[in-house]
């Protein structure tokens, strides 16, 4: 992915799976994002084995500083989940640069829409294109097991 310039100098983002740092990641989302808390490590594999990956790293480390997964058919949909940016580079514009670049990847698709989820971090999808559904009373939802 080539969507680094937006990024601050110093980071760039990977598509590349095997990059993912998993024990990092599945600590991050089981211990800190309300949504995952708890999330088994075997869950959380399967899920990223059965979707895109992505990755925010530190150019001179490598370190992994954010992560983002997307379930697609790579048709017609794609649900953008487990957004997580590390604490100690919040602030930076990593947020907002990352899911631009996720967007930008799924772009070739053609999608005809990504859906997302979010408590709280409505103000950086905004800034990416992302809008409340136009008509929610379509959508349903069937909850299942964590």
């Amino acid at each position: 992915m080539n969507e680094s310039a937006t990024l601050p100098d110093g980071y760039e983002i990977s598509a590349d799976a095997d990059r993912v740092d998993i024990a990092r990641v599945h600590h991050w989302l089981s211990t800190d994002a309300y949504w995952a808390i708890g999330r088994p490590r075997d869950k959380h594999e399967a899920a990223m084995a059965a979707s895109l990956n992505f990755g925010v790293y530190e150019e001179a480390s490598g370190e992994q500083v954010a992560y983002a997964r997307v379930v697609t058919d790579r048709a017609t949909f794609a649900y953008l989940c487990d957004v997580y940016v590390s604490p100690d580079v919040r602030g930076k514009g990593i947020g907002v640069a990352f899911v631009a670049a996720v967007c930008a990847h799924l772009e070739p698709f053609g999608l005809r829409r990504i859906l997302l989820a979010t408590a709280d971090a409505h103000g950086v999808y905004e800034k990416v294109g992302f809008t409340d559904l136009p008509a929610p009373e379509d959508w349903m939802i069937r909850v299942g097991t964590p």
